[in-house]
């Protein structure tokens, strides 16, 4: 059996949120720093990966809408 590769990839995003939270609730002050990177870099896939799909849906929605307009 496969696994596809973007199935495991979306659960890769809010893990690192999750390590990161969990980083920053049990870690004393000193070392709480070290968490802040894999919880900024989870948080801007999850916005990269929602910008790219609007992006795509608005030109796939030009692309109808010129294919009407030919016909």
């Amino acid at each position: 059996m496969k696994i596809n590769k973007g199935l495991i990839l979306t659960f890769v995003a809010p893990l690192m949120i999750l390590i990161s939270a969990i980083g920053f609730i049990l870690r004393d002050n000193t070392k709480k720093i070290f968490y802040s990177p894999i919880g900024l870099m989870g948080i801007s896939i999850i916005l990269e990966k929602d910008l790219r799909r609007k992006l795509n849906r608005k030109n796939i929605l030009k692309k109808i809408k010129f294919y009407q307009k030919v016909k």
